[in-house]
């Protein structure tokens, strides 16, 4: 078993892979204790964590919430701070083990690279990360040693297939996706999809944001450009199939003609509790396959025309350099404006193809370029939002 206390910090503690790892961290005191805890804006709830946990530190990203967590955890043994600059700083504390990045979208690329800088290990749910800055994320963790442990269940499934194998045997990645919401809905009437409906998953308790991706495929895309960083594999050895159970999470299919599957219930307490011990697997009272319940196990290919987001995501992988940067900043703001009613569901995919027609190439980019394609990509998308 392990053989000390890790001490974690976890970015995002508020959303849906965060609250699910202080589960585990709570039904574990002997082996995780938490030393940082990072939110966007769901103070009350971090207020509300920091005083089960007792944290040395809580960094919230509002001015409201520094405000109120300043003054309630003031007699407290809780050092509060506000921002990403100050969370960068944080995150490199020598205490650190393990950092957990659940935070979504792009916003936590830059606090996973001063971890790595200061030797962290990554546990990683945070995909965008990779689709971001995969080339610059995975040679940092190269040259500092540093292990990324994927969370996402696919990334765990494949993760864990590939224990005791080598790299040059994988004949073939392949990603499950459940097909979302709208497997069975017609495509000519996606006009008609309303938000509700939108963030009605059939399988999984997720986020806002990436129940959406899921929705669109769009999930599935940046998984796949998330596996090629992770794995070091061509995209053409890269599948997606629809599995609407989603009981197998993801396969891996190897030069002999062997192929190993990584089952489970569809809830993400495996994948952390993974990323969490990893070499070690942690006890975990959690529900299980009952194998004489299951009546069908089904596959299908993906239908492109229908779900176009996940052919995009092919795309800009195989054009590279700083395009999975520009689809991904694209994604999130048409994500977010249809969460606001700015946008209809079927026009969050034309807004994208339209932004990724003149967005700025850079095939060796820097953080600045990516920064800057970031924030570039996200101006031109607002103008088209602005005039759709």
């Amino acid at each position: 078993m392990l053989n000390e206390t890790k001490k974690l910090a976890i970015l995002g503690s508020t959303g849906s892979i965060g609250t699910q790892t202080l589960h585990i961290v709570k039904n574990n005191p002997h082996l995780f204790k938490v030393f940082l805890l990072s939110a966007h804006s769901n103070y009350m709830l971090l207020f509300e964590q920091a005083k089960e946990f007792t944290p040395k530190h809580v960094v919230i990203n509002t001015l409201e919430g520094y405000e109120f967590l300043k003054k309630n955890l003031n007699k407290k043994n809780t050092k509060v701070s506000y921002g990403v600059s100050e969370l960068s700083v944080l995150v490199a504390e020598k205490d650190i083990s393990l950092v957990v990045n659940g935070v979504v979208g792009s916003a936590g690329l830059i606090p996973t690279i001063h971890a790595i800088k200061a030797k962290k290990n990554i546990a990683l749910a945070n995909k965008e990360t990779l689709v971001v800055a995969g080339q610059l994320i995975m040679s940092l963790a190269k040259k500092h040693n540093v292990s990324i442990l994927p969370i996402d269940s696919e990334h765990s499934a494949i993760f864990q297939c590939l224990v005791g194998e080598k790299n040059k045997n994988i004949h073939k990645l392949i990603l499950t996706a459940s097909g979302g919401p709208f497997l069975n809905v017609r495509k000519s009437d996606f006009k008609h999809i309303t938000i509700q409906k939108a963030l009605k998953h059939p399988n999984w308790e997720m986020g806002r944001k990436i129940t959406i991706d899921s929705a669109t495929l769009m999930n599935k895309g940046l998984e796949v450009i998330e596996a090629y960083w992770l794995f070091g594999v061509s995209f053409e050895k890269i599948n997606v199939v629809i599995h609407p159970e989603s009981i197998i999470h993801s396969l891996v299919e190897f030069c002999d003609g062997s192929t190993k599957a990584q089952m489970g219930v569809p809830e993400m307490t495996t994948p952390i509790l993974y990323a969490l011990g990893f070499p070690e697997r942690i006890p975990h009272k959690t529900d299980t396959l009952d194998l004489t319940k299951i009546k069908n196990l089904s596959f299908f290919k993906p239908d492109i025309k229908k779900f176009p987001h996940l052919k995009l995501a092919y795309d800009v992988l195989k054009i590279g350099g700083t395009a999975p940067c520009a689809l991904n900043a694209a994604n999130e703001v048409c994500v977010e404006a249809f969460l606001n009613k700015k946008i209809k569901f079927i026009d969050m995919v034309k807004i994208i193809e339209k932004s990724l027609e003149n967005f700025i190439f850079v095939a060796q980019p820097k953080l600045d370029d990516y920064l800057r394609v970031d924030n570039e990509t996200r101006k031109v998308v607002n103008n088209l939002i602005s005039k759709s």
